[in-house]
């Protein structure tokens, strides 16, 4: 039986005094891959700041329970210690830090959280080398400045090769698919699922998204549709069939 993950149990929460979360109930167990799909404003975005800890959102009610513990309470840095990763929707550009800088500190970050020791820049290409090759990336993506001048396909990779690093236990792909054409979206999916085996032994996956094309790319195991703040129905493709047929609307009347 696989154990849960992260539960949540009748979550409201609010931004500036307007009210986005509403009691939202959501349950995700080991190694499964979730898609929540939802209109532009549904609160999807919402809900993967929360649960990373951005704290200008405000918890007006609800429990969210990781890994048996309440998360609510931790900060964002005992959230990535435990094992929590947000791949952003629109990745930062940083010019004068290298990728490779980045990525080195981040990755100490970590060891030094989780008391093991923290490896010199060589023995760290040993490590980030097979994972660039993994994702088919030149090694001279380590010497680019973080994210800047990269094409929109490149800064998501760089947020899977950021996942690969750190083998967080629950990893959240806010918009993964956004601001990509075609092709890019079908390397980004190629490297995914090419990596599928080790990246769903590493972590449990949730992809936000309102694009019901991304299923074309991916096996999802649960599809919620979230409107309004709330997670108002659960699950297969089917339900992207009538998405697609229907749009949000024919949700909404449900």
């Amino acid at each position: 039986m696989k154990k849960k993950i992260l539960e949540i149990e009748n979550l409201n929460a609010s931004i500036n005094g307007k009210h986005i979360i509403k009691d939202l109930n959501l349950i995700i167990k080991e190694k499964e891959l979730h898609l929540i799909m939802g209109p532009n404003g549904s609160g999807k975005s919402t809900l993967s700041n929360i649960l990373i800890g951005n704290s200008n959102y405000v918890i007006n009610s609800g429990i969210v329970t990781y890994l048996n513990n309440n998360l609510l309470i931790k900060t964002v840095e005992e959230r990535a210690k435990d094992g929590l990763f947000l791949g952003f929707q629109y990745p930062l550009e940083i010019s004068g830090i290298s990728n490779y800088d980045f990525l080195y500190t981040i990755y100490n970050k970590k060891q030094k959280a989780l008391n093991q020791l923290e490896i010199n820049p060589i023995e760290f290409l040993n490590i980030i080398i097979p994972l660039l090759n993994k994702l088919n990336l030149s090694n001279n993506f380590l010497n680019r400045d973080l994210n800047q001048g990269f094409s929109g396909g490149e800064k998501k990779l760089n947020e899977i090769l950021q996942m690969l690093l750190l083998k967080p236990k629950l990893a959240i792909f806010d918009e993964i698919d956004s601001g990509l054409d075609i092709d890019a979206i079908k390397k980004l999916s190629n490297e995914i699922t090419k990596n599928y085996n080790e990246i769903l032994n590493l972590s449990t996956l949730i992809f936000i998204s309102h694009n019901p094309d991304i299923i074309n790319y991916f096996n999802f195991d649960y599809i919620h549709i979230m409107i309004n703040g709330r997670i108002e129905v659960t699950g297969n493709t089917n339900l992207l069939k009538d998405l697609k047929k229907n749009g949000y609307e024919y949700f909404k009347k449900k």
